[in-house]
């Protein structure tokens, strides 16, 4: 007989709330310009918790500026980082939730994320008393909880015991925080689901019943966001995690200042250099330089203080507060509409060009090689004359090519452009993807819109193929490039041109 989770109480007391009183709560309007971000808590410096390693080595890869007090118990340890949030231009905070049914009694392992959000929930009560306007708590569901907490019980979603556990773990959040505290969009509380890999199983049930339970429970359906890994299921909205590593567009923009995990055990070596502060200067540009008609409305820095990876822009004994000034003046830009125009030496060229010879050269046109993706690609030769050809990449059937238009040529534009590609004309097909402002055109909301397919003659010949794009966005988001050609077998290329219609 399966367990009802459902019948736990609820860890909180603010639960039960009818419709009216939902919406007489302040709110967040979909598509209004916001900031948010991920707000470790699980620190406590005078335990050691995630400050020591088991063995007595430093957990930590970058550190708080001010360790004093550091300690999810505290309400004044909270206090002091929502200001910091605040001066940062921060609008509202995730907290990394781990708490699960079977982790609900003091003393089991993940009761912290019980008792640091109790003192979360102290410390902003206390600046509303002050008359200060705190940032907003909305969700950060970390669903490793679905394969490890105490009891190791790995839920599996697809059925009702899984969906309970599931549902239950958001309830419990809910519970403990007060309506007025919510980061809500339209009235609908913000929940962020981490990947869908610790679930033994999951379907479109469990979601369906996270939004029907919470409704009868909180007089409100939740605004689910989830990370792509959930691919199976829909919700409200989409992300991904790692924009530390490098900025990733979907529904919601996700940056981050660096990544370096060198202080966690076990772990194979994994640096994104934060360049002395350029790396992020150039993710959130790339966000600026969109056309506000079509970037994202949220973006979600990564992290505010996850100082084991190192993607914290909280103050730190590293940086200072570097990452707390640099993020509100470009925070303000954001939610002032501000676009940023992409300058650079093809601003005002009618094309852009690469050469595929032995050395590449490039007139506006990059050619991404990913030695570890999918663009495999070496240079060749076909009578004498210099190219490069696709190679067989370990992931898949496929060969590709792949080419980065030049931002300053044409980035988040509104007018057609034609791709020309010159190359070997052998047997079989090529198709041309492209990164698209038709959001419907394909995975990643139109990375991958297909143009065209051409069919080769095997004339034996240096042939021109062309195709025009009407709705071209070039943000980048094909694997960092603006567009590739798809083979199923060896592609000799040439030249590639893009104009201007």
């Amino acid at each position: 007989m399966e367990t009802s989770f459902l019948q736990l109480p609820p860890m909180g007391k603010h639960i039960g709330h009818q419709p009216a009183q939902i919406r007489a709560v302040p709110t967040y309007r979909k598509g209004q310009p916001l900031v948010g971000t991920y707000y470790f808590y699980w620190y406590d410096v005078n335990t050691g918790e995630h400050f020591i390693d088991h063995d007595g080595t430093d957990a930590l890869t970058t550190h708080p500026a001010n360790p004093v007090g550091y300690s999810y118990r505290s309400p004044d340890w909270h206090r002091r980082e929502m200001a910091d949030i605040l001066r940062a231009g921060i609008d509202f905070i995730l907290p990394v939730y781990w708490g699960c049914p079977t982790d609900r009694q003091p003393g089991k392992m993940l009761y912290w994320s019980f008792e640091g959000l109790e003192a979360l929930v102290k410390a902003q009560e206390k600046m509303v008393s002050e008359r200060r306007r705190p940032p907003r708590i909305g969700l950060f569901y970390d669903t490793s909880t679905l394969q490890w907490n105490a009891d190791r019980y790995h839920a599996d979603l697809t059925t009702r015991e899984g969906r309970e556990w599931f549902y239950v773990s958001i309830r419990d959040f809910f519970s403990m925080v007060p309506p007025k505290l919510w980061a809500m969009l339209d009235h609908r509380p913000i929940v962020f689901l981490y990947g869908a890999g610790f679930a033994k199983d999951y379907n479109q049930q469990a979601i369906d019943f996270v939004y029907e339970q919470f409704e009868k429970d909180f007089g409100c359906r939740p605004y689910i966001v989830r990370e792509v890994s959930w691919s199976r299921v829909q919700t409200d909205s989409e992300y991904g995690w790692g924009g530390a590593l490098n900025p990733i567009i979907l529904d919601v923009a996700a940056i981050g200042p660096g990544y370096d995990h060198s202080a966690v055990p076990g772990r194979a070596p994994l640096v994104r250099e934060r360049e002395g502060g350029k790396f992020f200067d150039r993710s959130w540009e790339t966000i600026l330089r969109m056309n506000p008609a079509r970037r994202p409305s949220i973006v979600m820095i990564e992290t505010w203080n996850e100082f084991h990876e190192g993607t914290d822009i909280a103050p730190s004994r590293e940086y200072g507060d570097q990452y707390v000034r640099m993020n509100a003046r470009f925070a303000q830009m954001f939610k002032r509409r501000m676009r940023l125009r992409p300058q650079g030496e093809y601003r005002s060229a009618r094309e852009v060009s690469v050469v595929l010879e032995r050395e590449l050269i490039s007139r506006g046109i990059r050619l991404n090689v990913h030695p570890n993706g999918d663009g495999l690609m070496e240079p060749a030769e076909v009578n004498g004359v210099a190219a490069w050809r696709t190679l067989p990449n370990r992931h898949h059937s496929m060969r590709y090519a792949y080419f980065d238009v030049d931002d300053s040529f044409y980035y988040d534009d509104d007018f057609p452009v034609q791709v020309e590609v010159e190359l070997w004309d052998s047997e079989g097909t090529f198709s041309i993807e492209y990164d698209s402002a038709d959001a419907a055109g394909s995975v990643r909301h139109g990375a991958f819109k297909p143009a065209q397919t051409f069919t080769l003659n095997n004339s034996k010949q240096w042939r021109i193929f062309r195709t025009t794009l009407r709705d071209a966005r070039f943000v980048n988001r094909a694997n960092g490039a603006d567009f590739r050609l798809g083979t199923a077998q060896e592609l000799y290329i040439r030249r590639v041109t893009v104009r201007k219609l």
